[in-house]
């Protein structure tokens, strides 16, 4: 019998507003009191592009065109006693509404960082993203050994 590997797939939006982009401050367990991008998990059935879209309206409130979604980068992760992650990064500069926090138990603010000046305390892994995105690198690894 084979054991199959099924990492969970995360999707990440960064919403830019010129030089700028959106990010929330966590609350809760995880991360809480750090900075994250809008993000969740990919349910059963969806495209990656579409869970990004249903995250992006769930989290903050705002609706996406699935043209205006650009895909930027892809990290496959891996944390000591965590469950591996690939994690699909989506960039827009247009959407409908106004950012706003749709979960408050999740999340404590949002706020708009020049992206050559994002906060320190940002959770490791969306700042590996983030690295990802910037730098213009479509795919990268963060925990594995190379070879």
């Amino acid at each position: 019998m084979t054991n199959r590997y099924r990492p969970i797939v995360d999707v990440h939006v960064i919403l830019t507003r010129g030089r700028e982009i959106l990010l929330s401050q966590r609350l809760g367990a995880y991360g809480a009191g750090m900075w994250h991008l809008p993000s969740g998990h990919l349910d059963e059935g969806e495209s990656v592009e579409q869970a990004a879209i249903r995250e992006a309206e769930e989290e903050i409130g705002v609706r996406i065109d699935p043209g205006d979604l650009r895909f930027v980068h892809v990290l496959h992760n891996r944390r000591p006693g965590e469950e591996p992650r690939i994690g699909f990064v989506f960039e827009t500069a247009r959407w409908w509404g106004e950012p706003t926090i749709r979960e408050p138990d999740k999340c404590a603010k949002l706020a708009w960082f020049p992206r050559d000046m994002l906060p320190e305390n940002l959770i490791p892994y969306p700042a590996a993203l983030l690295r990802g995105y910037l730098e213009g690198t479509p795919f990268a690894t963060r925990g594995w050994t190379r070879g």
